[in-house]
């Protein structure tokens, strides 16, 4: 004779756990989940999506208020041409070294012990520089290199050595190129950290027992796992530095070699009148550009991610 056990009741209180009643029942308000994030999207809303439509518009509007696509006609001028060429420039030689000497300080630092005081002070002094811009950091070259910085007078009095001697570099377009270097540094290390934390040991164990050498590991194990996030990182550092305005604002006092100085130029010019939506062109060609190269940088983070994850 089998006996049956009745299976208990899956919303049947515990034994001795009285039952709350139906009016004291929480209810889940409808979108109470997002709560949380309004703030983020307001924070969106406010600051990005405003001031990107605002330039949109405004790219395609004359100073009469109409349709117009003049203002995108202008970027094509010359000396505009000429200023994205340079902001490109930069923004590839800046990303490219970064990207090596940044790689290179975080390979470094993931063969230190992981909570040893090597790796967090170097992880939490890359996080204050890679947010080390603007005016400050501006100064500070100034203060230190500048005409009359105290490395520059030093050299010059002690051992006869003018850095100066064929042109005031720093407030050009290779001072600008030493400055964002500085920041974009720490920035690699922050960003290609964490990819190469993902690399298993496991990984070059099996290599090892299989026969393969080092330079093999390398070439067919780690080189590849790492090119898409690498690649990603200096994406992101081209960005980074095609966006900055602050401090090149603060260097170059006079003439307009990069983009976002040109912008500058056109939105406060007293020269010039009417120039508001033709800046406004060229900050929709620096949107598209941006955009771009985000796309892939997402595009190779989603391929790195399946691995490295």
């Amino acid at each position: 004779m089998t006996v049956v056990t009745p299976h208990p009741d899956p919303v049947a209180p515990a034994p001795g756990v009285r039952p709350v009643p139906a009016s004291r029942r929480r209810t889940s308000l409808p979108g109470r989940d997002l709560l949380g994030v309004v703030p983020f999207f307001a924070f969106v809303v406010v600051f990005l999506a405003i001031p990107t439509l605002v330039v949109v518009i405004g790219a395609f509007t004359s100073d009469s208020g109409g349709f117009t696509l003049d203002n995108l006609s202008a970027v094509g001028t010359s000396y505009i041409l000429e200023a994205f060429g340079r902001s490109i420039l930069l923004s590839a030689v800046t990303a490219l070294v970064g990207a090596v000497l940044g790689g290179l300080l975080a390979y470094a630092l993931v063969t230190a012990k992981p909570d040893g005081v090597l790796r967090r002070v170097v992880t939490s002094a890359a996080g204050v520089l890679a947010q080390f811009g603007g005016v400050t950091l501006a100064f500070a070259f100034v203060a230190t290199i500048g005409l009359s910085g105290f490395v520059t007078v030093f050299l010059q009095d002690n051992l006869g050595i003018n850095i100066y001697s064929h042109g005031v570099w720093l407030f050009e377009l290779p001072g600008l190129l030493l400055v964002y270097t500085y920041f974009q540094v720490p920035l690699m290390v922050i960003v290609f950290l964490p990819a190469l934390d993902g690399i298993r040991p496991q990984w070059r164990e099996a290599a090892e027992s299989l026969g393969g050498s080092t330079w093999q590991y390398w070439r067919m194990v780690a080189m590849p796992l790492l090119a898409p996030p690498f690649l990603g990182a200096t994406l992101l550092l081209f960005a980074n530095a095609f966006s900055a305005y602050a401090t090149a604002a603060a260097l170059v006092s006079q003439g307009s070699p990069i983009i976002p100085l040109q912008i500058r130029g056109a939105l406060t010019s007293e020269v010039i009148l009417g120039q508001q939506n033709l800046g406004k062109a060229m900050a929709l060609g620096m949107i598209v550009v941006v955009a771009l190269v985000m796309w892939l940088y997402a595009v190779l983070q989603r391929r790195s991610s399946r691995w490295l994850g």
